[in-house]
């Protein structure tokens, strides 16, 4: 039911942005979403933008592993989706991804460090006090024995030539099989830390892969003559070892990061010519992109520009990217994954529309929520008038750990219609009203408040509410099968029942969803009305044929209300 709940909202969300932008919707508390379309001179560019606070308490800016593990990927949808039980999430791709499937760049994730940056191009951190910071970085690795500090060149990744490469628990279970390796187990082994010494005692020596990472430690993969090293030092059972992890520049007080590139505003200006590991015909192609920035208030921003979809969205440069962030009100910024791999997505549904399809990915980055937590509504009205839509309302309320709860619907009098408080397990909670009371009869029309009070099981209160209108103003909408467009002769296309005089709005959404007609507004009394169209454009010329939505919306002293119906338009 929440599920089909979401799908409902997002879809109603796309319908009402008519191909133009759409009024920010509130996800979670305190972050908005919001789809942007404009018509350049290159065609058409939607972006969909996400706003939220600083960083801090229960609204942290993560870092996320595909699986959970590096050399893995996964679809964005599927990494929400198996982190809902526990948080409600909102987010984009992460990281450039390599052939096996690893990112390319920095993972630091709750101040461990899961992958190396690529030091040719910018990464992204975040502080102990929620503010990014951008560049490129370098590790700055080194192992010792009992000999002097040696270099340490990867983390969670196969070496090569003459590297020495630390796995941890996030590689997975064992380490990769690789002919002239010499490994060695040391556990237990802290957390990898960047900026403090890390030690820890030899428990196994290895040779050629497939050696099992304990979960409390680790274990150093030798190749070439850091091999010939590790053997000369004699490492042995019970011997310690000692890693030491440094960033240049320092970046000690960096809690999560991820890697990506080029960095796109700097000082609040539009980047133009970004000294990175980049070939110029990546950064001036026209393709999807995603990027995080950050604005002088220390709120985050989450972008994605759709691409690769002519008529709908041909994508941007990353220096229009750029442009677009600073139009945004960003300070900083830096680009992540490009072309298909590109999306935005909440709760395990896609907003945004990768081209040809949904990829996985390497890792992503999430705005992730851990308070309770409302689903969409799956609509702003509940209109029982029994022309089955909208007759019910899906409501439900999401717990992410164990809490103390009270959840009321409170009708425009004030008085509550639903009432569900205590003790309740981690899980999802659903209800579904009808509009009627306990006696049957209709219930009072206007404005609704459905609210969530929670404090989990670590004492941290959260809150969240969400507001739908009952009005039975609009009922039985009923569109025509098909208009011909012949010589633009207006035709009857639809009716509907109107309870109470109100302004009638009606506008015709194109398949592209674009508003390809309206009609004017008019103020209507009660009664059957009927919805006539000549299949022409504002300019009057015939609009293309395809499957139309009919809009009608309905404005009075009780609020707001819409009905959409279906239309197919044909030439003849």
């Amino acid at each position: 039911m929440v599920a089909r709940a979401l799908a409902v909202a997002f879809a109603a969300l796309a319908l009402a942005a008519g191909g133009a932008a759409a009024a920010p919707i509130s996800v979670v508390p305190g972050v908005t979403y919001e789809r942007q379309a404009v018509l350049t001179s290159h065609g058409p560019v939607v972006l969909h933008v996400v706003v939220g606070p600083r960083p801090g308490g229960l609204l942290t800016l993560e870092p996320v592993l595909s699986n959970d593990t590096v050399p893995e990927s996964e679809p964005l949808t599927s990494i929400q989706q198996r982190l809902s039980p526990t948080a409600t999430t909102i987010g984009v791709n992460g990281d450039y991804a390599a052939q096996d499937g690893r990112p390319l760049g920095l993972v630091l994730r709750a101040g461990a460090l899961q992958h190396a940056p690529l030091v040719t191009r910018a990464s992204v951190g975040v502080d102990g006090t929620g503010s990014l910071r951008a560049g490129r970085v370098q590790l700055l690795g080194t192992w010792q024995g009992s000999g002097p500090r040696r270099p340490l060149s990867v983390v969670n990744e196969r070496p090569t030539g003459n590297q020495l490469s630390l796995f941890t628990p996030a590689w997975g279970l064992t380490t990769p099989q690789l002919n002239g390796t010499v490994e060695v187990v040391v556990q237990p082994f802290p957390t990898a830390a960047p900026g403090k010494e890390l030690s820890g005692i030899v428990t196994a020596v290895g040779f050629g892969g497939g050696t099992a990472i304990p979960l409390d430690g680790a274990v150093l993969v030798a190749k070439g003559s850091s091999a010939t090293n590790l053997r000369a030092e004699g490492i042995a059972i019970g011997q310690t070892v000692k890693v030491r992890l440094l960033f240049k520049p320092d970046w000690s007080d960096t809690v999560d990061g991820i890697g990506g590139g080029p960095q796109l505003v700097r000082n609040g200006i539009a980047v133009f010519r970004p000294v990175e590991g980049f070939a110029s015909a990546d950064l001036l192609a026209r393709t999807a992109r995603s990027a995080v920035g950050q604005r002088s208030d220390g709120s985050i921003l989450l972008v994605t520009v759709d691409g690769g979809r002519p008529g709908y969205s041909v994508g941007m440069t990353s220096f229009e990217l750029a442009q677009a962030l600073v139009r945004l009100g960003a300070t900083v910024a830096v680009g992540l994954g490009t072309g298909p791999s590109a999306g935005l997505a909440f709760e395990g549904s896609l907003l945004s529309r990768p081209a040809p399809g949904e990829t996985p990915i390497a890792d992503a980055l999430l705005l992730v929520y851990r308070g309770v937590y409302i689903p969409p509504l799956g609509g702003d009205v509940l209109s029982p008038n029994g022309d089955g839509v909208a007759d019910t309302i899906a409501l439900a309320y999401k717990a992410v750990r164990q809490s103390q709860v009270t959840a009321t619907l409170t009708g425009p009098d004030g008085q509550a219609r639903i009432t569900d408080q205590g003790d309740r397990a981690a899980q999802t909670y659903p209800f579904t009203w009808n509009g009627l009371t306990p006696a049957g009869a209709p219930d009072s029309e206007g404005t609704y408040h459905w609210k969530i009070v929670a404090t989990d099981d670590l004492g941290r209160p959260s809150s969240m509410e969400r507001l739908f209108t009952l009005d039975r103003t609009l009922a039985a909408l009923r569109a025509s099968a098909v208009l011909r467009t012949d010589a633009g002769t207006i035709q009857p296309v639809a009716s509907y029942d109107l309870t109470r005089q109100s302004h009638i709005s009606v506008s015709f959404v194109s398949p592209a969803g674009a508003i390809a007609a309206a009609l004017s507004l008019q103020t209507l009394r009660p009664g059957r009305q009927v919805v006539a169209w000549n299949g022409r454009d504002r300019n009057g010329n015939p609009v293309a044929p395809g499957r139309y939505t009919i809009r009608v919306t309905a404005e009075n002293a009780i609020g707001r209300s819409v009905l959409t119906a279906a239309l197919v338009v044909r030439r003849t």
